[in-house]
């Protein structure tokens, strides 16, 4: 496999000779200090498309996460705040958590959710991405697409006068990523410092999963396969982002190597949606990074193991660890929920600060 790594961060790395040992400064851009600085991300965020996690400041991020803690502990706080809001979902591809989290999210904020199944039918066949865009920003408040082509969401975002969301293109899953983070915000109280790791395939979840770990200040490792690696132009976004953040990136072929001393380590299936026709290919090219009761004893003893599901259970993860108790699986699948409405809220002008809101002061995490 090899064992090159390398860091993107230069900035920071300079003094430290392993990425295990780092810890970071204290970066207080991170957190939302003020009301007035949430009021201030909010209403940037209001009318906004999230085609991806780089649509969204380290502020406005940081305005997010807190308000998903609030809607999650309060959500009595929230019940009226989307009432006659319309939400059209058009999904190319199948989904269990995605719709069905995207449906109670709105429809639990006095909404309404309409689904459009489109996965005989792909977008912009029918008719064009944009008179499409047109007719619909006339009777909805939101639109969610779950789509191949990246660019067909960024087409019809550009064309329409209401927020579109990214729910799972070929490039990004912003929303999956949001929900991940916010679960390690509940189990290790801020994400900054943290020391998350992916092993996988360099896929979409893995794309938006740098783009928040830098966003956030945590150390993301991923660890690929040769020739799977994350799109370079996500590498660079992610680095500039972690740069303001007192975060970094690392890539390495070697899965051990960067499992060991993880606070949380994630997977995702080793063959996407679209290209199941690679599965045979893939399987012995990724075994190796397969994620078992071995490797995860390579993390800290209270990391976490995550995966944004559907599991192929004992091919990228073995039942042992799936279903162990480091896993935060179905932890995540529950905070999509949240995350969204913290989401929907924002693009549709609901959001505020309550009293119930959770302090996300950031507190620099330490290991032995």
């Amino acid at each position: 496999m090899g064992s090159k790594t390398v860091i993107m961060n230069p900035a920071l790395i300079n003094s430290r000779p392993e990425a295990e040992n780092f810890a970071p400064a204290r970066h207080a851009t991170l957190g939302i200090q003020s009301d007035t600085a949430f009021s201030e991300a909010s209403k940037r965020l209001c009318g906004r498309d999230v085609c991806s996690i780089s649509d969204v400041t380290v502020q406005e991020m940081a305005a997010i996460m807190e308000l998903a803690h609030a809607v999650k502990a309060n959500p009595e706080d929230f019940r009226h705040a989307l009432d006659a809001r319309q939400m059209v979902m058009f999904f190319e591809k199948a989904s269990l958590r995605t719709r069905l989290t995207f449906e109670t999210a709105i429809n639990t904020l006095g909404g309404n959710a309409i689904f459009v199944d489109q996965t005989q039918s792909p977008l912009g066949e029918r008719e064009s991405l944009a008179d499409m865009a047109h007719n619909i920003e006339r009777w909805m408040s939101i639109m969610v697409l779950r789509t191949y082509a990246h660019e067909t969401i960024t087409e019809i975002a550009a064309c329409s006068k209401i927020p579109v969301i990214n729910a799972l293109s070929d490039l990004e899953h912003p929303c999956q990523a949001i929900a991940d983070f916010f679960t390690l915000e509940e189990r290790f109280g801020s994400a900054a410092g943290l020391r998350f790791t992916y092993v996988g395939d360099g896929n979409n979840v893995c794309h938006s999963l740098m783009l928040t770990a830098a966003q956030l200040g945590a150390h993301c490792t991923v660890a690929t396969p040769k020739g799977f690696a994350p799109k370079l132009d996500i590498i660079h976004k992610a680095m500039e982002i972690a740069e303001t953040t007192g975060g970094s990136i690392t890539l390495t072929h070697d899965p051990v190597k960067a499992v060991t001393g993880a606070d949380a380590v994630y997977t995702d299936v080793c063959t996407s949606m679209g290209f199941e026709h690679e599965a045979t290919k893939r399987a012995p090219i990724f075994k190796p990074y397969q994620v078992n009761e071995g490797l995860m004893a390579q993390a800290q003893t209270d990391a976490v193991f995550m995966h944004c599901l559907p599991a192929h259970r004992n091919a990228e993860v073995t039942d042992a660890v799936l279903d162990g108790p480091q896993s935060a699986v179905f932890d995540q699948a529950e905070n999509r929920m949240h995350a969204q409405k913290a989401l929907l809220l924002m693009l549709l002008g609901g959001a505020k600060r309550t009293t119930h809101s959770r302090n996300r002061g950031i507190q620099t995490r330490k290991r032995n």
